[in-house]
């Protein structure tokens, strides 16, 4: 009977659940389970506008957790709250699996989560992976330096209880680590809202002090893309406006996986229709052949690469690992 049961929901087509601020699509037999965050407006409907690479996801054996976010300036704030989904998440994932008659030893295990994000849902996953706790500690003044003392406290205050991504793999799609100006299409009024103190926090700036001094990024992934005018490519001339350049530079010594592939900043966008990807943007693709679309096997190809790689980092010492993993 239980055979039967588990062999009926086998064939159940692909689909998402609403589950806390999530959608979920839940593997019978999950071998990880992959956060998916999209860019600023496609990620508020993830399930439909990503739905191709996700369901690629799925095909390889992945449980899908697609987050939406809402719209805000205060991307700590946001980070945050995507951290407290992820912890309802996996207290809930155990329950929601076994009552359908799925696996649920993956979800208990906290490395077996990953993290997959498209152009301004990369720095949110940069600013989780921020938050795991090295720069947090009070000891560190890496926080006070780049952001200022009191919005340094305001973190700690708040993380204090938080869970974190330590351990767990995080792979970059033409990340956009975005600013003021790339939210608001006047630059007059974005530099005010700057000047107020109304602006994107953290900074661009700030965001890539913060990494740059970083001792984590050791399970890391990225891929760029040849055309894209958003996020940049490595085969831009300077780092100054390219974040794909920028971060390509920085995280060669904690050994990042890389991959520039052809198209532009919305190539990871589609739904399947026959052997096409459509994704209806006349300023991307609009139309592919599936047969050149190599997105969605080379993110499983990274994921694979990333949880076989050794999970101790050697740029993390041997006296903060126990107070990271405490956190």
């Amino acid at each position: 009977m239980e055979n039967r049961r588990n062999a009926e929901y086998l064939m159940k087509p692909f689909t998402f659940q609403p589950v806390f601020f999530s959608w979920v699509a839940l593997h019978p037999q999950p071998k990880g389970v992959i956060q998916f965050i999209g860019g600023a407006f496609f990620g508020s409907f993830p399930t439909l506008c990503y739905r191709h690479l996700l369901r690629e996801l799925y095909d390889a054996g992945y449980t899908v957790v697609a987050m939406p976010f809402r719209f805000s300036f205060r991307h700590w704030g946001i980070a945050l709250s995507l951290l407290e989904e992820q912890r309802r998440l996996q207290k809930y994932l155990p329950q929601l699996a076994a009552e359908v008659g799925y696996d649920t030893g993956v979800y208990h295990q906290s490395d077996r989560y990953a993290w997959l994000g498209h152009s301004l849902g990369c720095k949110y996953i940069a600013l989780l992976e921020l938050l795991c706790g090295v720069e947090l500690d009070p000891a560190d003044t890496t926080l006070d330096e780049v952001i200022g003392g009191r919005n340094a406290q305001w973190l700690r205050d708040r993380l204090a209880a938080s869970p974190n991504i330590w351990n767990q793999p995080t792979q970059l799609l033409a990340p956009d680590i975005s600013d003021t100006t790339n939210a608001v299409p006047l630059k007059a009024l974005a530099h005010l809202f700057d000047r107020l103190g109304l602006g994107v926090q953290p900074t661009r700036q700030q965001t890539l002090a913060l990494i740059d001094r970083s001792r984590l990024f050791n399970l890391t992934a990225m891929v760029s893309f040849t055309r894209d005018n958003v996020a940049g490519s490595i085969q831009d001339p300077c780092p100054t406006t390219s974040d794909v350049l920028w971060l390509y530079q920085h995280l060669q010594a904690k050994q990042l996986i890389h991959a520039e592939l052809r198209g532009k900043h919305l190539e990871p966008l589609g739904v399947k229709v026959g052997s096409w990807l459509v994704d209806l943007n006349p300023l991307d693709k609009f139309v592919k052949p599936l047969s050149g679309w190599a997105t969605g096997e080379t993110v499983l190809k990274f994921f694979h690469q990333l949880q076989h790689r050794e999970t101790e980092s050697e740029t993390v010492s041997e006296e903060l690992k126990p107070a990271l993993i405490e956190r």
